[in-house]
């Protein structure tokens, strides 16, 4: 498809290129505007970009809009793309910009183009009756856009702010094909079924109350997931070397300002006073981590010192961004800090990548890199940027792992690696990173013995693999869909008697698997044994051990599967030297 770039040029593109998918997306978003203004005409307009997985237009009108519009807004602006309108870029002066905008009663586009430079010409987009100030791209006819779907309808602050006016935000996507399309709210459509949200309630892990929010209470069964969990990191992380600390959760205005969170982070700190100074609670595990390094003096002999925090953090999100266990305000996150020379920087970034490859395909999931460089907002020299960033690009290299680079999406204090996983239904997600730090340990004056007998500062490594526990577990939910592996799963087994005359047998059933460390309960509820298979299975729970007169007689067990239909039999030892290898195997 032919697409108008921001210079006014015409290319042809793809829907699979990033420029030809953003131009489509980015038409659709003003054929929505177009259907808006022809139904509801007193509508003002705001700004209507292209997003990662489809458009959205603010407007603001006296009515809000909500979803009952949404389907006679997508009649009309079927009717436009039948209609096939030409796109058509133009320039104008500021002044004739302006003039334009206000013939037109748009007050929104207006206060965009005074907040522009003076000395720039200002680029518009026509279809048919339709002009909006635009800097493109677009496709060059509306008929380009096979397929589209208005999702939902949220309020927005115009331009992000809380002291701005509320605005009505339409949310739509669209797609080259009609098929394509299809897949996509198929995709969505899965993805309602997995929220964390709500299986996180009906399987009894975690809640959100009125009283705390973006603060996760942990129910029963999701405690025992988090502490499965910790369990593994435990295992893997003393394998490795790594000694386990933990720092308070509160500490000083000083230590902060060390670390330069005051200056670069404090928005995001919670803070309070204590006997008359500053405190902040911690958002980060990293300065405690420097304060616990600096208890001695080292030599180079003690180096790599890798040290692991499990470290309960609290950063201020703002109310509309946060999102179940995706997006809160306080999180456990699996903190490592590594203290090396610089030689040892490629060796120990390759153990780190290593040992995260190692969760991540534990639990199934693909992956991407992404090399974050150095930001605007940076502390230290640009030399040592350049060495850090290129300690972490020879260790990619050297381990021939594809990565693409991200250039100033470093953290302030360093370059890192992130790691994306990608779940079971296509969904990217990053999770695990590592950062290499050259100046945090200078800002603490950290230092260690060399085999010169001079004193040199180490180099730090920040790495999570879990990233927020809480959020991978979120992940985790919606992954599974709820239905955990059996080493991960809150409940492992439940044993259903059929009837009364059973309930002995289930009992003794249950405490040999209970004495081999399985998670297991009984349900001796008076009910058809056809309801609770159906329970179970809306439980998730992996295995389901019906035990009827001719089991107890035989002293055999006849076992259902979550996602099998037909049983099997085993003895008792069979099944429970089996389902502790599973676990024990955490396959």
């Amino acid at each position: 498809m032919k697409v108008i770039l921001h210079d006014g040029s015409v290319a042809e593109y793809g829907f699979d290129d990033e420029i030809g998918r953003q131009a489509l997306r980015h038409t659709a978003s003003h054929i929505l505007a177009q259907a808006v203004k022809h139904l509801y005409p007193e509508t003002k307009l705001a700004i209507g970009p292209a997003i990662r997985d489809g458009f959205y237009y603010d407007f603001d009108r006296e009515t809000p809009f909500t979803e009952d519009d949404l389907a006679a807004l997508e009649v009309e602006m079927h009717k436009i793309i039948k209609s096939n309108l030409k796109l058509e870029r133009f320039t104008l002066p500021r002044s004739e910009a302006i003039a334009l905008m206000e013939k037109q009663e748009e007050p929104y586009k207006i206060e965009l183009i005074r907040d522009l430079p003076e000395e720039e010409e200002l680029s518009f987009f026509r279809q048919g009756d339709y002009v909006d100030l635009c800097a493109g791209p677009h496709v060059t006819y509306t008929s380009a856009v096979k397929a589209i779907k208005l999702l939902s309808v949220a309020g927005a602050y115009w331009r992000g702010s809380e002291k701005n006016k509320m605005l009505s935000r339409i949310y739509g996507t669209a797609f080259a094909a009609k098929p394509d399309l299809d897949l996509y709210l198929e995709r969505i459509e899965e993805a309602k079924r997995r929220d964390h949200r709500k299986l996180g309630k009906e399987l009894g892990i975690f809640t959100i109350m009125d009283e705390g929010p973006g603060f996760p209470f942990f129910l029963p069964n999701g405690m025992i997931l988090k502490n499965t969990l910790i369990d593994y990191w435990r295992e893997i992380h003393t394998r490795e070397g790594y000694l386990e600390i933990s720092t308070p959760i509160m500490l000083n205005r000083a230590l902060w300002e060390t670390s330069g969170h005051w200056d670069h982070y404090k928005e995001n700190m919670y803070t309070t006073v204590i006997d008359e100074t500053d405190f902040a609670v911690k958002p980060m595990n990293c300065p405690g981590g420097m304060l616990v390094y600096k208890m001695e003096p080292h030599s180079y002999r003690d180096l790599p010192m890798k040290v692991g925090e499990l470290g309960l953090v609290h950063r201020h999100e703002k109310s509309g961004a946060l999102h179940g266990l995706m997006r809160v305000r306080c999180f456990t996150q699996d903190d490592a800090h590594i203290f090396m020379t610089r030689e040892q920087i490629p060796e120990q970034i390759k153990g780190v990548v290593r040992l995260i490859d190692e969760v991540y395909a534990k639990f199934g999931f693909k992956y991407h890199v992404e090399l974050s460089t150095m930001p605007e907002d940076h502390l230290g020299d640009i030399a040592d940027w350049e060495m850090a960033t290129d300690g972490l690009r020879r260790a990619l290299d050297d381990l021939g792992m594809p990565y693409v680079v991200n250039e100033g999406d470093g953290a302030f204090y360093g370059p890192k690696i992130d790691f994306h996983l990608e779940d079971s239904i296509g969904r990217t997600w990053q999770c695990g990173t590592i950062q290499l730090d050259f100046q945090l340990p200078m800002r603490f004056e950290a230092e260690y013995i060399g085999a010169d007998g001079q004193r040199h500062q180490p180099i730090m490594i920040h790495r999570v693999a879990f990233g927020s526990i809480e959020r991978f577990i979120g992940i985790l939910i919606e992954h599974y869909a709820g239905k955990f592996p059996t080493w991960l799963s809150p409940l492992q087994v439940r044993v259903l008697p059929i009837t009364d005359r059973n309930a002995a047998y289930a009992e003794e059933v249950a405490a040999e698997l209970k004495a081999a460390g399985v998670r297991v309960e009984t349900d001796v509820r008076p009910e058809k044994i056809g309801y609770k298979v159906r329970d179970a299975q809306m439980k998730k729970i992996p295995y389901m051990l019906i035990l009827g007169d001719k089991e107890q007689e035989d002293r055999t067990l006849s076992i259902r599967k979550r996602d099998e239909k037909e049983n099997s039999s085993a003895s008792l030892s069979e099944f429970v030297g089996a389902i502790k290898e599973e676990i024990a195997s955490r396959r």
